[in-house]
């Protein structure tokens, strides 16, 4: 044997398999051309030699009929009910029996095709899904005593420590404890932008360590991490079905009975009534039996519901089922949380007033010296403010003591200084600081932090959780379809109508507790029918599953996977209108798609009875309309 022969020989297995791999998504559709061309030989032979031509034929039959009549007789056996499929093999069979070899094997050869375009879909609806489970890697670097060795992430432990070079795939969730580092967070929330990784932050698998080296700590097993439960979540709402999905395969069944009942009626009756030739009343029997069955109606939806959740997947929305995509299309009014959702959930400084004669700079170096000893959020937000606003250096107080409820109280040079609300530091001097400026600005939903040495009144800081920038936009796209948008807050009435207001929302529900958004939601639901529900997944948990959709803002909480029927990965509003436009457009092929198939099954059983239809205009007419449904489904993939 030559080496050459020897080196196939070594590889030749390796190749096969992966030959098998790449052929495998393709093999009805192969199936399928190999059937045509026995037809065409069939053909062509059918004058020549009558006998060869029948064996391309039952080979055409054998090659292109095989996965959908294994389909058809293992669904039969399992669910005890014949389907669709079966109904086809009756046809072809019944057709060669009268000696129509041709119109048989056509009717499997393009069975076959639609069921290849079927397959199709579903690949094609999963890619999204296959690409994610690329990205994760299989390998990491397990940093120990002696060094750092190469391992299998399925070998990794909580608790260990990883580390990630430039260029490398984050293979597990963790939290950086050594080094810094741009992340590209693409994969799970969609955003482009690199975010910056340091001490402390939580990063997930299947990102991209854009630049420096860091390590972090393992928090979670590899099949917990947030980007595997993305998969599980899609793969999961792929094959939940949705109500119109569950009743048409409910009807099949039904209509499956039927339509054989009346096909063998039919074999009879015309010849007694009708005074039909034997030939010709089994010939229209079997035209019967394929115009009659609803391939394109069961096909009508699944292929429709697939794209759109793959679509909704590659752009961030990730549906739990076909169920929560087809409820979108009929919501009526979404109530959406505040805080974290409407508003960035974080107060941000939005004045300053310094009293007159005071040194501005000086002031705000006094108070940001103070309050960075507070982990409050005002005073983390004061503080970030002032360290944006103006270069200084700050230092420590002499004394400093915490008021809990109240504010703060520290020494600054034998000087007392009080930081905290108007009560703190005398509400009828706070109510007349800058000519009454408090009332204005609490009259816009502010919160207010008063700044006190001894006795008077120096400065006024007011703080507000701002609104997203998406928000307004995001309210205005949900109300050009239609949709009334409801504001949900524990806020008092005047701060509830100030943020209102701003995000324009269409109303707003003030002073609500977690567990009153609940019975604030059944009211919603009994005025409107249909009603959505924004939350962030955690306090909003009993509200988010009172709603006919919970909506959650995702940004890779786990609880918001957990909870909600339908997570946006990015934290966008505008993504609800995208995803109601969505559902709103699967809603209207699916009724194209039933409205035309029901029609083309009428008209092709009428024009058989009329003695106008024969068989083969049959089947193109009927596999036809099966796979132009199939193909109008697949524009949701775009």
């Amino acid at each position: 044997m030559s080496s050459q022969s020897k080196a196939l020989s070594m590889h030749s297995p390796d190749e096969k398999m992966n030959l098998l791999e790449k052929i495998k998504p393709h093999a009805e559709l192969i199936a399928a051309v190999i059937s045509g061309v026995f037809i065409l030989l069939g053909w062509l032979t059918a004058k020549q030699d009558s006998g060869l031509s029948v064996l391309f034929y039952i080979l055409a039959f054998a090659i292109g009929g095989f996965a959908k009549a294994k389909e058809g007789i293992e669904e039969t056996i399992e669910n005890k009910e014949l389907n669709v499929e079966m109904l086809m093999i009756f046809a072809a069979v019944g057709s060669a029996i009268i000696g129509y070899w041709t119109e048989g094997a056509i009717l499997i050869f393009i069975f076959a095709v639609s069921g290849a375009l079927e397959t199709y879909t579903m690949n094609k609806s999963q890619k999204e899904i296959s690409a994610l489970m690329e990205l994760q890697p299989e390998e990491a670097w397990l940093v120990t005593g002696s060094g750092e060795k190469k391992v299998s992430v399925s070998t990794l432990k909580i608790g260990d420590h990883i580390l990630i070079k430039p260029g490398e795939r984050v293979p597990t969730d963790g939290v950086v404890v050594k080094g810094r580092s741009s992340i590209d967070e693409a994969a799970i929330s969609g955003e482009a932008v690199p975010v910056t990784k340091a001490d402390g932050d939580e990063v997930f698998a299947g990102t991209v360590n854009i630049n420096g080296a860091i390590t972090i700590e393992m928090t979670k097993p590899s099949s917990e991490t947030l980007f595997q439960k993305i998969i599980d979540l899609v793969q999961s709402a792929q094959s939940e079905k949705s109500p119109s999905q569950q009743f048409i395969e409910r009807f099949e069944g039904t209509y499956v009975k039927v339509v054989l009942a009346v096909v063998f009626l039919m074999m009879f009756l015309p010849h007694f009534i009708l005074g039909w030739s034997w030939t010709e009343t089994f010939y229209r029997a079997m035209v019967l039996l394929v115009v009659a069955s609803p391939c394109a109606l069961v096909a009508a939806i699944m292929p429709a519901s697939l794209s759109a959740i793959s679509n909704g997947a590659r752009h961030g929305i990730l549906f739990k089922g076909g169920a929560h995509l087809e409820n979108l299309s009929n919501i009526k009014a979404i109530a959406f949380d505040k805080t974290g959702t409407l508003t960035k959930g974080k107060p941000a400084v939005t004045d300053v007033l310094i009293a007159e004669g005071m040194n501005e700079h000086d002031v705000l170096r006094t108070v940001a010296s103070i309050e960075s000893q507070s982990n409050h959020p005002l005073a983390q937000a004061i503080v970030g403010h002032v360290r944006r606003s103006a270069d200084i250096t700050m230092f420590q107080p002499d004394s400093l003591e915490d008021v809990s409820g109240w504010g703060v109280k520290a020494v600054v040079d034998g000087a007392t200084w009080k930081i905290g609300k108007p009560d703190f530091v005398g509400q009828k001097q706070a109510g007349q600081f800058m000519n009454g400026a408090y009332e204005k600005i609490a009259s816009e939903g502010k919160t207010t932090v008063f700044v006190a040495i001894e006795q008077d009144i120096v400065a006024m800081i007011a703080l507000k959780d701002v609104v997203r920038k998406e928000t307004i936009e995001a309210l205005n796209l949900l109300k050009a379809e239609g949709v009334q948008t409801i504001m949900l807050t524990g806020d008092n009435e005047k701060t509830a109508r100030a943020i209102a207001e701003e995000a324009r929302v269409s109303s707003f529900i003030a002073e609500c507790l977690p567990e009153t958004k609940v019975d604030e939601l059944k009211k919603l639901k009994h005025q409107f029918g249909t009603v959505g529900m924004v939350g962030d997944g955690i306090n909003d948990a009993p509200a988010l599953a009172t709603a006919n959709v919970g909506i959650a803002m995702g940004e890779g909480t786990d609880v918001a996977l957990e909870t909600a029927d339908v997570v946006l990965m990015k934290n966008d509003l505008t993504r609800i209108a995208e995803a109601i436009k969505l559902s709103k457009k699967m809603k209207r092929i699916v009724q194209q798609n039933v409205v035309f198939s029901i029609a083309v099954i009428m008209l092709l059983i009428a024009s058989n009875f009329l003695q106008i239809l024969d068989l083969p205009y049959g089947v193109i007419g009927h596999e036809g309309s099966t796979i132009l449904v199939i193909l109008n489904g697949l524009r949701l993939l775009k």
